[in-house]
């Protein structure tokens, strides 16, 4: 604990980096747990309720479900409240639970029930803004995309605000929802009155929606859908460029944010062996995980495995592509042409191994320029991240490839393990093609 207090223990820090990612401690003990996990936490309660209020209102509109259930003797206000209702419910379920296991870790009760009420109406006020984004547009993407947004911005106001210090704008902090969960204070004289603020923002949102929804067309949004283009260009002749068409803006997406991440974690590098202070066991579980005995390298290998993890994600996301043009009745039309299932299929599979080389060629030229030059604010704290070791046997830590790839830098590179893994996707790619070309399209 005493590598992330300030001088003498005291309970504050005036470390920037700190600042900007968990923004200002109140308080020792259960002020520092509500410090480390309470904007995070926050985060991922808003992210589960965006997901929930789209999925049941744009998402099922955008799919036709909605104007099925319409036909039947159902208010045309009836899945906006449905929606709006799930997601009250997880985020209740999610403040409960919080409430009754943070007693049972010995932190006091009342500070408890603040930093579940902080997280959870959290997820109420981004509850209101994710309703009123499914009534903004006509897709459910342009939806998520528009709280995500909102979310970024009110990270980065309440990072600007903790971290400018005195004489800069810490008005930031109160600006939006996210900042809303450390001015609370749970744990260190809490504000209850701040909880007024995210249930007053869920309140309009939720209002504002069921006013948008009265009055708009269904399957379409208040914000007008831009035309495309009356003609194919020249370039846009087959399966592969389609799927590039279709994938790029959400790789050039996914590349920014893995160059300011990695640019500002590679910057931390240099300063890396001051953040652990006393703490042996953090120092310890970084060359674990690092799988060298240099802190610096240590962190660095950490990082690159943590970009590897990430941009697996992203070649998920790619081919499951497949799925949504084929659900959506976007593929029939591109399979009644001269392109057959394989070539279709293969189209999104290469966005996806080629968009993940780029991510992760952007995640060590980040780190690599940010680790140099050192001209942004570290982060250096993304070390917790990882949080405690599970302790897992390692035949079932084996079952995951990132598991055999080398440790760089400062690891040995070995072609066993990688040809290995090669041969293991060549062989699920070329089952996955031989299965979408015998099975029914939809």
């Amino acid at each position: 604990m005493h590598a992330f207090l300030g001088p003498n223990g005291s309970g504050k820090t005036d470390n920037p980096a700190l600042l900007f990612l968990y923004g200002r401690l109140n308080g020792t003990s259960g002020g520092l747990t509500a410090w480390r996990y309470g904007v995070w936490a926050a985060l991922f309660a808003t992210a589960m309720t965006a997901f929930i209020v789209i999925r049941h209102t744009r998402a099922d509109e955008e799919a036709g479900r909605l104007e099925l259930i319409g036909s039947a003797r159902v208010g045309r206000q009836a899945p906006l409240a449905a929606a709006l209702l799930v997601a009250v419910t997880a985020n209740a379920a999610l403040t409960a639970l919080l409430c009754a296991v943070l007693p049972f870790a010995g932190f006091p009760a009342a500070g408890s029930a603040a930093l579940a009420l902080a997280i959870g109406t959290t997820g109420l006020a981004f509850t209101g803004i994710s309703a009123v984004a499914a009534q903004l547009t006509s897709g459910a993407r342009a939806a998520r995309g528009i709280v995500f947004a909102v979310l970024g911005l009110a990270f980065l106001a309440r990072a600007a605000g903790d971290s400018a210090g005195a004489s800069g704008p810490s008005w930031l902090t109160w600006a939006l929802p996210l900042g809303w969960t450390e001015t609370l204070r749970p744990f260190a004289g809490e504000r209850w009155w701040v909880l007024a603020l995210p249930l007053a923002v869920f309140a309009a949102g939720a209002w504002a929606a069921f006013a948008f929804a009265a009055f708009r067309d269904h399957g379409a949004g208040l914000l007008p859908d831009r035309p495309g283009r009356p003609g194919a260009p020249a370039a846009l002749r087959g399966p592969h460029s389609l799927a590039w068409r279709l994938q790029w803006t959400s790789l050039a997406a996914w590349a920014a944010g893995f160059a300011f991440t990695f640019a500002v974690c590679g910057a931390a590098a240099k300063g890396i062996g001051q953040l652990f202070g006393t703490s042996s066991a953090l120092e310890k579980e970084f060359t674990r995980l690092g799988g060298q005995s240099a802190i610096v390298n240590a962190y660095l290998a950490a990082l690159m495995l943590l970009a590897g993890l990430v941009a697996a994600a992203f070649g998920v996301s790619a081919v499951l592509r497949l799925h949504a043009e084929e659900t959506a009745g976007r593929a029939d039309p591109v399979l009644a042409g001269v392109p057959g299932r394989i070539r279709w299929g293969l189209s999104h599979m290469l966005v996806a191994v080629a968009g993940t080389a780029v991510l992760l060629a952007v995640a060590g030229v980040a780190t690599g320029l940010g680790y140099a030059l050192r001209t942004v604010l570290g982060l250096a704290v993304a070390i917790n991240i990882f949080g405690q070791s599970l302790q897992l046997s390692h035949w079932l830590l084996d079952i995951s490839p990132f598991t055999h790839v080398p440790r760089l830098p400062g690891g040995t590179v070995s072609a066993q393990p990688l040809l290995f893994l090669s041969l293991i996707a060549l062989a699920l790619g070329t089952m996955d093609l031989t299965t979408l070309r015998h099975r029914d399209i939809a």
